[in-house]
């Protein structure tokens, strides 16, 4: 199964909230992601005239498609209820707010893209995860030494 995450999402900010959502693709796009070649590096997502577009998502050009490809870094539009959009929208509003493409994924024969609701980290904010993954791996360490 094929799925591709952002990474740098989780270590920059705060996740408030999650949504998923389908993605309007073209077929080539599909073909792209199943071979692995997809980035969410810098992937965010704005809400324009009631509907939500994702930006940045790095979709490479599929290697077999013939004279019709598509541009690589195109804006595409996520598929989400009203009331989601609505809920984004609002939470947006609010200063601080951005909306982060987390994962892509295949739910059956569909591509999904999970999006949340993000708070951006301040620099202690990111040390204190570092420090806490440190004490776990050596608290993780100690107990595997005393076995």
């Amino acid at each position: 199964m094929t799925e591709v995450r952002n990474a740098k999402a989780l270590r920059d900010y705060f996740i408030e909230e999650r949504f998923e959502a389908g993605i309007a693709l073209r077929g080539s796009e599909v073909k792209s992601i199943r071979a692995g070649q997809a980035q969410m590096a810098d992937c965010f997502g704005r809400i324009e005239k009631g509907e939500a577009w994702l930006y940045n998502l790095h979709i490479a050009e599929y290697s077999h498609s013939g004279y019709v490809s598509h541009d690589p870094r195109r804006t595409r539009k996520l598929l989400l209820h009203r009331n989601q959009l609505r809920k984004i929208a609002q939470a947006l509003d609010t200063t601080g707010r951005t909306l982060v493409g987390l994962r892509m994924y295949f739910k059956e024969a569909l591509v999904k893209v999970e999006v949340g609701l993000a708070v951006g980290k301040k620099q202690y904010d990111k040390r204190d995860d570092i420090k806490k993954r440190e004490t776990d791996r050596e608290i993780a360490r100690a107990v595997r030494h005393r076995r």
